[in-house]
């Protein structure tokens, strides 16, 4: 099910705002679908959703067990791009992989972690906002309006929600309290 959510919104942006439209046009330019499908690339965030201010990027998440092979193939691959940047650091105790450059306009980062891109924080945190935003009429207008103030996605609709836990945690046991998503291991 969670590959059909991402087709069906990465598509969408064909024919969405000016803003999806240029995205995913810079995304196929890039081929980073195509060029690194071996991943499962999954296109994150705001933009897919709508919810996207000036500024937002491109988070492209991906899952990747052999780290090394992943930075030799994005260093290939994109290493010639604007202000491309290779890093490998640990988040919440997994070694990651991240790569950002400029392209078209957008800032993109690709993301590797040796797990599942259905069980990842930012796709999970993508599919409870949209699903949220399906339930909720005036929600989306709500978090834009407190995302041109300055708060971030996540801590935004935590903000309206009433969540008061960790952000980023919150949304996603909210999530599973609502039936969003699963519990995940």
């Amino acid at each position: 099910m969670w590959k059909v959510i991402h087709i069906q919104l990465f598509e969408a942006m064909k024919s969405g705002s000016d803003k999806q439209k240029r995205a995913y046009k810079a995304i196929e330019k890039l081929q980073i679908m195509n060029g690194l499908r071996s991943y499962n690339p999954v296109l994150c965030g705001t933009i897919p959703i709508g919810l996207d201010i000036e500024g937002s990027d491109l988070d492209i998440i991906m899952e990747v067990t052999q780290l090394e092979h992943f930075e030799n193939k994005l260093r290939t691959l994109y290493g010639h791009q604007d202000h491309f940047t290779l890093k490998r650091t640990t988040i919440n105790g997994i070694e990651v992989v991240k790569a950002n450059f400029k392209f078209k306009r957008f800032d993109l980062e690709l993301f590797g972690q040796p797990r599942p891109v259905h069980k990842q924080n930012a796709y999970l945190h993508m599919i409870i906002e949209y699903e949220l935003m399906q339930r909720v009429s005036d929600l989306k207008f709500k978090v834009l309006e407190l995302r041109k103030q300055g708060y971030k996605t996540e801590p935004a609709f935590c903000e309206i929600l009433g969540i008061t836990e960790d952000p980023y945690q919150g949304l996603i046991s909210y999530g599973i309290k609502e039936g969003i998503i699963s519990k995940i291991n």
